[in-house]
């Protein structure tokens, strides 16, 4: 297959074999699970249980709220002890609504019956199935995986390219996947495939996975219309527009989405989650968790179930004493994490512990020497420098001039700047400072609404009030008038 370029990228140092050769091995089940009813893209979902209800594996603990919404599964049986606010698994440690549910050590299974062919269902059908696994986008982007497809459905997409690219550093819960459970992510391909009703799809793997490559190719050999097509290793190959771009040559358009050019990405994740779901009626309630970084004694791939702490599938690897900076995910897009207990949710590909020199914590930024560098690393064509200039200024709306919406907040921006400029937090800042600005102003819209409406409001009453005078007023001069002309006669 003939191979397309974008422009942009970088290559850091992959630091995959920390974790690479290990086999995927399963989490021993923690004593307690903390389940954050929103950990993916859209409204929370609502609690479907009660404090000291006894749930069983894969029982619903809350049901989506909304069409961008999914819906939560217990990871295990056990008793639900709390459900309240718990530290978030980002940077800002803020709370989230959650289900504490405390293990019974059985892991019993709720009754489940036996899943029909989903062939023998139309797509529609199919995605309601998927919905009610809970099922979200593996990748990082948490989306609902249901809604994605039905939408691309809609949108008349020709190809599904399914992301086994996995260009992160030090990330290697994709590429054993793929090695161990080929089988089931080709099925899972299939099943989408009949989702979106789409003509083929194609996967995606770098070329520093000749081992998942391999499977993969081995899995599709009696597949007509699913085939494997490899791609050089460069970051960020595994973002949606840049692989789009990758494997057909389209450009996705500024302000666009993939499914403009023809094109739905979706996860090699998420394809497996998928066949869970529709083949074994198995809600998305684990995932495979990387858990490396220098600073981890034991790296290792896990099998964890989703609402473990961080703090349990560090243990399992041993510790990691000498860590100076704790991410979740990667260190080009991953985010920084207030400390060890908080849970993992659905999108969380990775935990990564690095020591004080992986961290670069020692390298002090320098003022901007114009060097364009970042302008050459971009992968979307944007002009880092200009937009972090008028970030750092609050100029918001100069930010957005030159291109802050269109930013995927990759790094290699930052990655490729040798005065060291923190150049995505100064995007991330402008993005939260318009968040609020768009807030305000909805805020100040609704303001004026109540207002126009209470305005409304008041001279319908005054009107009404003053009708009411006028016909007081009259019927006191028709009386009158009767009255005299009673006299009179």
């Amino acid at each position: 297959m003939k191979q397309f370029e974008f422009w942009g990228g970088v290559h850091p140092p992959g630091q995959k074999h920390l974790s690479a050769e290990r086999p995927i091995r399963a989490l021993p089940l923690p004593a307690r699970l903390y389940v954050p009813l929103q950990q993916h893209t859209g409204r929370a979902a609502l609690p479907a249980v009660r404090v000291g209800e006894r749930v069983r594996k894969g029982q619903l603990l809350g049901r989506e709220q909304g069409n961008v919404s999914a819906a939560v599964h217990a990871p295990t049986s056990g008793a639900v002890t709390a459900i309240g606010d718990f530290v978030a698994p980002h940077a800002s440690g803020l709370p989230l609504p959650t289900v504490t549910l405390e293990s019974d050590g059985e892991d019993r299974w709720l009754e489940r019956e036996p899943p029909p062919d989903p062939f023998a269902l139309d797509p529609e059908a199919v995605a309601e199935r998927i919905s009610a696994a809970g099922v979200v986008g593996m990748g990082g982007a948490n989306f609902p995986a249901a809604l994605k497809l039905s939408k691309a459905r809609q949108a008349k997409v020709h190809t599904l390219a399914v992301n086994g690219a996995e260009c992160e550093p030090y990330m290697t819960c994709d590429d054993r996947l793929m090695r161990e459970r080929a089988e089931e992510i080709v099925d899972g391909v299939r099943l989408m495939l009949h989702a979106l009703q789409a003509p083929r799809a194609v996967i995606a793997i770098e070329d520093n996975k000749p081992e998942a490559a391999a499977r993969m190719r081995a899995a599709c050999q009696n597949e007509r219309n699913i085939r494997v097509n490899v791609v050089p290793a460069r970051y960020p190959a595994g973002s949606a527009k840049q692989l789009i771009q990758g494997l057909t040559g389209l450009e996705t358009p500024a302000g666009g989405r993939g499914t403009d050019t023809g094109v739905l990405v979706h996860n090699v994740g998420t394809a497996y989650a998928v066949h869970r779901a529709l083949r074994q009626a198995h809600p998305l309630i684990s995932r495979i968790v990387t858990v490396t970084g220098g600073a981890v004694a034991q790296p290792q791939n896990l099998e964890a179930p989703i609402g473990a702490l961080v703090d349990d599938l560090l243990a399992f690897c041993g510790g990691a004493p000498d860590a100076a900076r704790l991410l979740m995910g990667g260190p080009m897009m991953g985010q920084p994490l207030p400390g060890t207990r908080v849970p993992i949710v659905k999108g969380t590909n990775g935990i990564l512990a690095l020591t004080a020199a992986e961290a670069r914590l020692t390298v002090t930024p320098s003022p901007c020497i114009r060097c364009g560098r970042c302008v050459e690393a971009c992968p979307m064509g944007l002009m880092p420098l200009e937009m972090s200039k008028r970030a750092r200024c609050d100029d918001l709306d100069g930010a957005l001039d030159f291109g802050l919406i269109d930013c995927i907040s990759c790094g290699s921006c930052a990655y490729a700047c040798p005065s060291h400029i923190p150049l995505v937090q100064y995007f991330e800042y402008a993005r939260g400072a318009l968040e609020a600005r768009q807030r305000a102003e909805q805020k100040a819209k609704e303001t004026r609404r109540l207002l126009e409406q209470r305005q409304a409001r008041l001279a319908r009453e005054e009107r009404a009030k003053a009708e009411a005078a006028a016909r007081r007023r009259a019927e006191k001069e028709r009386a009158k008038a009767h009255a005299k002309a009673g006299a009179a006669a």
